[in-house]
C-alpha cells in the first residue's frame, strides 16, 4: 500500500498545535505496534476522531470512511490522497473489505470505527461486525482505542480529551472457528467491551 507523503506532512505539521488545542493526554502508548499490519479500533464520537488518532499513531492509518464524505469531488479527492477509502454502509461492500485486506496485507494500519458512524448522543454503540470479521479474515491484532472527554465522550477544544490505547487483541482471543454471523457479532461485542474498559474514572 503507497504511503502518502501528504498525510505525513500533514500530521507534523498539525500534531503540536492539536494536542494543546485539545488538551490531548495519551495513555497505553506501549500498546501500538511498530510495525505490522494490525486493526485501530476505536469508539467515535467525535468528527475530530481520525485527527486525534493521526497524531497518536506515528506510523500512517489508512481509514475506513463511509462513502457520503466522498461524494464532494475535491474533499473526496483529499481523503483518497491521504489514504483513506470509502465503504457503502449497510450493503456489505465486498470492494472496500478487499482494500481493507490489501492495506493489511502490506503490513500497514488500518482504521475502523467498530461503531460504524458517530455517537451523537456520547454513548457507546452496539458494535459492528466488519472489524472481527476483517481481523479473522486476514489474522492480524486489533488494538483497541477509547476516546473520551474528562467530562462526557464528545471531545471539544481547550477542555482535557483522553485516548487510552489497550493492548492487542490477537485473533486467537475472538473465539471464531467457524466464521459465522453469531461468532462475529460475539467477537465484536469483546471488542466493544475491551474499549469501554479503557474509559478512564475521571472521579478517582
Amino acid at each position: 500500500m503507497k504511503k502518502s507523503k501528504l498525510y505525513r506532512f500533514i500530521v507534523a505539521i498539525i500534531r503540536p498545535f492539536v494536542r494543546v488545542l485539545y488538551g490531548l493526554k495519551i495513555y497505553g502508548i506501549e500498546n501500538i505496534l511498530q510495525s505490522g499490519g494490525c486493526i485501530i479500533c476505536p469508539n467515535h464520537t467525535s468528527n475530530a476522531d481520525p485527527v486525534l488518532l493521526a497524531i497518536t499513531f506515528r506510523r500512517q492509518i489508512y481509514f475506513m470512511a463511509k462513502s457520503e464524505l466522498f461524494k464532494n469531488r475535491i474533499l473526496g479527492k483529499l481523503f483518497k490522497m491521504v489514504g483513506a477509502f470509502p465503504v457503502e454502509r449497510g450493503k456489505g461492500d465486498t470492494s472496500a473489505i478487499d482494500t481493507a485486506e490489501s492495506v493489511l496485507g502490506s503490513g500497514e494500519q488500518l482504521g475502523l470505527f467498530i461503531e460504524g458512524t458517530r455517537s451523537k448522543a456520547g454513548d457507546f454503540l452496539r458494535p459492528k461486525t466488519g472489524c472481527a470479521m476483517i481481523a479473522y479474515k486476514t489474522k492480524v491484532p486489533i488494538i483497541p482505542v477509547c476516546i473520551t472527554g474528562a467530562t462526557e465522550f464528545g471531545v471539544k477544544i481547550f477542555k482535557k480529551n483522553v485516548i487510552t490505547i489497550g493492548a492487542p487483541i490477537y485473533s486467537d482471543d475472538l473465539n471464531i472457528t467457524e466464521g459465522s454471523g453469531k461468532e462475529f457479532r460475539e467477537a465484536s461485542r469483546l471488542i466493544m467491551q475491551n474499549i469501554k474498559d479503557l474509559a478512564p474514572n475521571f472521579n478517582e
